[in-house]
């Protein structure tokens, strides 16, 4: 995707806490992140004036389709490099750990690679039973 592990992280955040809440502020930003509020608001600054995020009269935040984008495809590497991780024998905790990490970094090809093999290895249990 080519941005920044931390515009990243403020992408998945945001678009997490618009699933518990309709609406996302600085301040709800900063205590899920434990940033201080100044470092969110320049961060939402930066990713407003990029076009992933809009903000309305209120200071409520909003994805943009293109930040949504952004954030669905980090959460889903996340996800999948979870499962993944426990399907091999990695810890919950640690899977966890790893996917955080990992998940900036991994390419679209050997994600989609890891995918395959968790979908044939469910397809075999699967025919196995």
């Amino acid at each position: 995707m080519n941005l920044p592990e931390s515009a990243e992280m403020y992408l998945k955040t945001i678009l997490n806490l618009e699933k518990k809440n309709s609406m996302v502020r600085a301040v709800d930003i900063a205590r899920e992140m434990q940033f201080s509020r100044p470092t969110v608001s320049q961060q939402i600054k930066n990713l407003s004036s990029l076009g992933f995020l809009e903000l309305n009269e209120k200071k409520q935040i909003r994805l943009t389709p293109k930040g949504r984008k952004a954030a669905e495809i980090t959460n889903r590497f996340h996800k999948g490099l979870i499962e993944f991780f426990t399907t091999i024998g990695v810890s919950e905790e640690t899977a966890y750990e790893d996917a955080c990490r990992i998940e900036h970094y991994i390419s679209q090809e050997t994600f989609d690679r890891m995918q395959d093999f968790l979908d044939n290895c469910n397809q075999h249990l699967e025919d196995n039973l």
